[in-house]
């Protein structure tokens, strides 16, 4: 199965319901009032957080994700049914984007964890809701308002406490075998890891952590050279980093080699060059490893731990290591006070600062009103009985619309054009 770690796709929440115009008619019921019922809300588009799946594979095959609308509302005070949500269960470590504006959308890490992605629209009124004591007798009804609707790119970023980082053919993959239920592939060439790998570390009865052979770099995987990116982008969230080196080369400068990797991180992201680190110096048991070790000892000056992951030689020791400087880190994160959670369920809310009318005069003496607030109220308000007309200007009224036309020289008998439906000036 192919690893997807990004995936673009369309989400369209559901419309909400229409409110509708309507009166009791039954018998021996003289002058039955309004009964127009509401119309039913919009479904959502809802992202689940689940465990036992570890690609984006499945959304990659769905170009759009759409919701049920909300049903018409009815006469005899009869609301339309809410639209049902659309549930999609995603990988965690899923975050979400709107591409236009970049907005968090959803950052999904835990198990069943739950983010409204779009929101559906609101149902509308029926004319039963505008009843008063001065019109009894309302024609008026709105549309339900839709659904939030945006273009995302989903971004996967494996959750893990330990990233295994380095060299191709450093020997990651036979590490993470050797010491967890994880079965990579394994082979003596360069790039063998193409796809993440998580293995559970068990390090005693009660405590274990997870950790990611991730693939390995190159000079310039910061640009996007090799893996570049695919690779880097999963280390964000690791805890610690646990740094291999294969010490068995002699051809290798090693320390220009850790020096390599230590580049790629900061150029990519400067934080991750401050996250803890272990250092392994694998492969000991081959000729002049030992030589080797010691000359990388001096111009590091940072504990390494050598190894052989093929021969099981140290493992016990390094878990340990590992598993102590997870645990500090997770606490030193849960008592820093100038930091937020990176963890938060973000909500997208579409928030519209100023009004946005754009008029426009044509040669023909017509004037063209459109914009996202305009196009709002035409959408919730029909214009098809007089009261709904007579509401709809009165909304332009209140939003200044009058006003910015006389301003701009509108004079009688003009033609005010708003979505297709044409107003003379008087």
């Amino acid at each position: 199965m192919r690893f997807i770690d990004v995936t673009k796709l369309k989400v369209k929440a559901g419309k909400g319901g229409d409110g509708v115009v309507a009166f009791r008619r039954e018998l021996y019921v003289a002058k039955g009032g309004p009964s127009g019922g509401d119309g039913g809300r919009g479904g959502n588009i809802i992202f689940v957080g689940d465990s036992g799946i570890n690609t984006l594979l499945d959304l990659r095959k769905s170009q759009e994700i759409i919701a049920e609308a909300g049903v018409n509302g009815a006469p005899k005070d009869m609301h339309g049914r809410k639209g049902h949500n659309t549930y999609v269960k995603v990988p965690l470590g899923t975050l979400v984007r709107d591409i236009k504006t970049q907005n968090i959308l959803g950052d999904i890490v835990e198990d069943k964890q739950e983010i409204i992605i779009a929101a559906g629209g609101v149902g509308g009124r029926g004319n039963a809701r505008f009843a008063s004591a001065t019109n009894r007798v309302p024609k008026i009804s709105e549309k339900g308002t839709l659904g939030q609707q945006f273009e995302i790119i989903c971004e996967l970023k494996l959750l893990a406490n330990a990233g295994l980082v380095g060299l191709p053919n450093a020997g990651k993959s036979t590490l993470l075998g050797a010491i967890s239920a994880s079965k990579p592939t394994v082979a003596d060439y360069p790039f063998t890891t193409l796809n993440p790998h998580l293995g559970v570390v068990k390090v005693n009865k009660n405590d274990n952590f997870v950790m990611a052979d991730l693939p390995g770099l190159i000079a310039g995987a910061s640009l996007g050279k090799g893996l570049g990116l695919q690779f880097l982008r999963h280390i964000e969230r690791c805890q610690v980093l646990v740094h291999m080196i294969d010490i068995s080369d002699e051809t290798q400068d090693h320390f220009l080699n850790y020096e390599l990797i230590m580049n790629e991180l900061a150029t990519y992201n400067k934080d991750l060059e401050k996250k803890p680190q272990i250092i392994i110096a694998n492969k000991i048991d081959l000729p002049n490893s030992q030589t080797n070790l010691e000359k990388l000892q001096v111009q590091i000056k940072l504990p390494i731990f050598a190894i052989s992951a093929m021969k099981r030689t140290n493992l016990e020791p390094l878990i340990q290591n590992i598993f102590d400087a997870v645990k500090k880190e997770q606490n030193y994160q849960d008592n820093r006070e100038d930091i937020n959670d990176e963890h938060i369920v973000y909500e997208y809310i579409n928030k519209e600062e100023t009004p946005e009318i754009i008029i426009n005069l044509s040669a023909t003496n017509r004037w063209n009103i459109t914009g996202k607030t305009i196009e709002a109220i035409y959408q919730k308000n029909p214009l098809n009985t007089y009261q709904n007309i007579l509401l709809f200007k009165i909304k332009l009224q209140d939003l200044g619309v009058y006003d910015e036309l006389r301003k701009q020289g509108i004079e009688k008998d003009h033609h005010v054009v708003i979505y297709g439906y044409e107003f003379i000036w008087e």
